[in-house]
């Protein structure tokens, strides 16, 4: 992506007022995060402690990736160098989760079964989050980015996709990684591979949605000026196609939620 014209400097200081006047004006402590290991919420969390207001950072393994738990306590301890109103809690949801699953029916269909379990995951962290804000009186802070939150549709509904406030979600991915770097991210989280970690192994995110965020911000733009299919060829092509197909099929999640209007002459006589 061509980012020359980015802004980080006035960009960064920009969500870091923002996330602060909005944390006041609702009269909260400060914000909880989940922290994964992953540039998103390492960008995020920064933001969030650059407001000065006290900051909780939560680590939810379930079943995690060694070296994705790894990452997020490099940047933990990272956060906490810098910064003193940084605090961190670890809540281990492997024993929570496997009783659940457990407690629940099961289904013949193992893929639909993977991905369901997957968003489960994603759910329970959602309720670990924001019971942590709630005894801290503080707000959940969203790491969703714009492709993410608004073009791919690449969230779970009421999991990561439940906060109170969306700091980056009108940055795309690769400008996220230009913040991460002028706010000195450890190297390891900028260029490990960008994942969701929900299903207990290394799959990354490209592996889930056949093309990359560079390739998916590219389409993402052609889609918003109004580019036909027919314009690309080859890669390009394919993951246009691929864009397309997930943007449509995940409006439910990208629209706000779709509320039945009754007719007056129904409800008033």
């Amino acid at each position: 992506m061509n980012n020359k014209n980015f802004q980080t400097e006035e960009i960064t200081n920009h969500i870091v007022n923002w996330l602060k006047d909005y944390a006041i004006t609702a009269k909260v402590q400060g914000y909880v995060i989940g922290i994964s290991g992953g540039i998103d919420s390492a960008v995020t969390s920064t933001l969030c402690a650059m407001t000065g207001l006290p900051l909780v950072c939560v680590e939810m393994p379930i079943h995690q990736e060694a070296s994705q738990v790894n990452r997020g306590k490099e940047h933990i301890a990272f956060l906490k160098r810098k910064f003193t109103n940084v605090q961190s809690i670890e809540a281990d949801l492997t024993q929570t989760f496997d009783t659940l699953q457990t407690t629940l029916p099961t289904t013949t269909d193992q893929a639909l079964l993977n991905l369901t379990l997957a968003n489960t995951r994603a759910r329970l962290r959602m309720l670990t989050l924001y019971y942590f804000a709630g005894i801290h009186r503080s707000l959940v802070a969203g790491t969703g980015n714009k492709v993410e939150d608004f073009g791919v549709g690449f969230f779970t509904k009421y999991g990561d996709g439940g906060v109170d406030v969306s700091p980056i979600a009108d940055l795309m991915k690769s400008e996220v990684r230009l913040i991460g770097e002028y706010l000195e991210i450890p190297v390891s989280i900028i260029k490990a591979k960008p994942t969701d970690g929900l299903f207990g192994d290394d799959r990354s995110d490209e592996d889930q949605l056949g093309a990359s965020y560079d390739e998916l911000e590219i389409a993402m733009i052609a889609h918003e000026n109004g580019a036909t299919v027919e314009e690309f060829t080859g890669r390009t092509r394919e993951v246009f196609e691929i864009y397309n197909k997930l943007n449509r099929i995940n409006q439910h999640k990208i629209k706000p939620i779709p509320v039945c209007k009754i007719p007056k002459n129904l409800k008033h006589r």
